[in-house]
């Protein structure tokens, strides 16, 4: 246990290296640190719940774990989903023997995989941040010292995953504050609207439209322009948005 708690310390140094690290990047040291924690590990990879639930491959630390955490995210089966939908441990002994994941057993033993650990990341009791995968070329390679370090090692990871992804959230929603902030200044500016009629016309244009808000922002904001009238709709024989009546009046000339 203390070469785990040296591994972890180890991460966090690597981790505070940069002011706010990337989830990428925290996600690259806990594949790259899992294979010098956890005994027999050759290879690791990473299962992400990304957005809409989809589970996405990420943070190889080679070709084979890239190949083949992708064909179980193109499969929709192997033990990465049985860790985050059923069990916290998938612990596979010998690949070439597992019927529960067939087609992607066959493809793994091809490609020289032996046997096979997978760990869930927990973000809280009731959600999952994804899967910890772990490769060895030879089979029953995985002892239960190795699952247990596999198990402390995930709850670490887990905790500095959900703070990369926490941080990456807010500074998205800051950025995204500021472009409607800038936004809303150009609509003010040229059409002479308050701070209310600005955000008002910039949401009824994401309704419009169909675009997210934070979209049209970005594009007012660097353009100084909207590429499609926004009162389109309302010449088409929608209802008419009284928000954006206010820019019935011509915009202001620029001095």
């Amino acid at each position: 246990m203390v070469h785990i708690a040296q591994v972890m310390c180890d991460v966090a140094a690597q981790l505070r290296t940069e002011r706010h690290p990337p989830v990428q990047t925290t996600l690259e040291a806990i594949t790259v640190a899992a294979v010098d924690a956890v005994p027999a590990a050759e290879d690791a990879g990473i299962s992400f719940v990304g957005d809409r639930s989809q589970i996405q491959a990420r943070a190889p630390t080679g070709e084979r774990p890239r190949a083949l955490d992708t064909l179980q995210d193109q499969l929709g089966e192997g033990p990465c989903y049985s860790a985050i939908r059923e069990h916290e441990t998938v612990h596979a002994p010998d690949v070439a023997t597992e019927d529960r994941w067939p087609r992607f057993a066959a493809v793994a033993s091809e490609r020289g995989v032996g046997s096979m650990l997978t760990v869930r990341l927990h973000h809280t009791a009731d959600s999952t941040l994804g899967a910890l995968n772990l490769y060895a070329s030879t089979p029953h390679a995985f002892d239960a010292d190795s699952e247990a370090i596999a198990r402390i090692f995930a709850v670490h990871a887990a905790v500095a995953l959900a703070a990369a992804e926490r941080e990456e959230h807010l500074e998205a929603a800051l950025r995204s504050r500021d472009r409607i902030g800038q936004a809303k200044g150009i609509l003010m500016e040229r059409y002479k609207l308050t701070p209310e009629q600005a955000f008002a016309v910039l949401a009824s244009i994401s309704t419009g439209t169909n675009r997210k808000l934070r979209d049209i922002a970005d594009e007012i904001a660097t353009t100084g322009a909207i590429s499609a009238d926004p009162r389109d709709h309302r010449r088409s024989g929608q209802r008419p948005d009284t928000a954006l009546t206010a820019l019935d009046r011509p915009p202001q000339s620029r001095r």
